[in-house]
């Protein structure tokens, strides 16, 4: 494999459709079990590669440098292997940012509740420190470590103005589950998911009938692909492909779930 992506369970994965509209190469989706995964990365055989779930912290070991933002949020998501050395970075802190403030998204002074913690999680919540939160409320299923639960969640913290959800719930092919119940928190005026398959999460779907503003995932998912590329090509993108690149996956899984098809 010369560029592609890792991870676990990758059968939800948009990015090879995303890869290849942004560069010419051939971009492999490559599910991995924790023994694949530390074969594959001893072997060190790739270009570039992108890194999710569950392994964005699992591979720092593995790599020669770390930038700085990767080694500031504890997660990589990007390694190239260049003059014999991996290097590790994270896409995900930019491709967020993007995704907050395309939307118009304020998180400025606000409450803000963050749904898991694992590698994404992690930019997640550098992002909104950077943007200057007033508070962010880390919630694991079981709590504890400077987490809360989601039972302590729902008791303290229903006044959250801001809830992003890094968690898998709701993810394909498990469609049917949401992580909360949005009639908790009424004071939330935005709900943004991570997760992009499906577009609408069940989450999502009971933010816009409750009025809250509601953003999926894709959009984050094209953005960290497009500065990903940045670094697996050495080379400079425009931000303007990010939304024509999302408009046109859009359409397409639109076409796809129409009746008509």
């Amino acid at each position: 494999m010369e560029y592609g992506l890792i991870g676990e369970k990758l059968g939800h994965s948009y990015s090879k459709i995303i890869h290849e509209k942004l560069a010419d190469y051939n971009y492999e989706i490559t599910p991995l079990s924790k023994d694949e995964f530390t074969l594959f990365m001893e072997k060190r055989k790739f270009k570039a590669i992108n890194v999710t779930i569950p392994y964005k912290k699992d591979v720092i070991p593995y790599l020669d440098e770390i930038d700085d933002n990767a080694r500031q949020i504890g997660a990589v998501n990007t390694i190239v292997h260049k003059d014999g050395k991996l290097i590790g970075h994270n896409t995900d802190f930019s491709g967020f940012l993007y995704m907050v403030e395309h939307n118009g998204v304020k998180v400025e002074d606000k409450k803000v509740i963050v749904l898991g913690n694992g590698g994404a999680a992690q930019a997640v919540i550098a992002v909104l420190n950077y943007l200057k939160a007033k508070d962010i409320i880390i919630v694991k299923r079981t709590g504890g470590d400077g987490f809360i639960s989601y039972e302590e969640c729902q008791n303290y913290h229903s006044d959250a103005q801001l809830i992003v959800n890094t968690s898998p719930v709701g993810m394909y092919p498990k469609t049917d589950a949401s992580p909360i119940d949005l009639s908790l928190y009424p004071e939330c005026e935005a709900v943004l998911d991570i997760i992009y398959n499906p577009l609408k999460t069940k989450l999502l779907l009971q933010a816009e009938a409750l009025g809250m503003k509601a953003v999926n995932g894709l959009e984050m998912l094209v953005a960290q692909a497009k500065y990903a590329v940045e670094y697996f090509l050495d080379s400079e993108i425009k931000d303007e492909v990010i939304d024509k690149i999302y408009q046109k996956i859009l359409v397409e899984l639109l076409i796809e779930s129409s009746p008509l098809t």
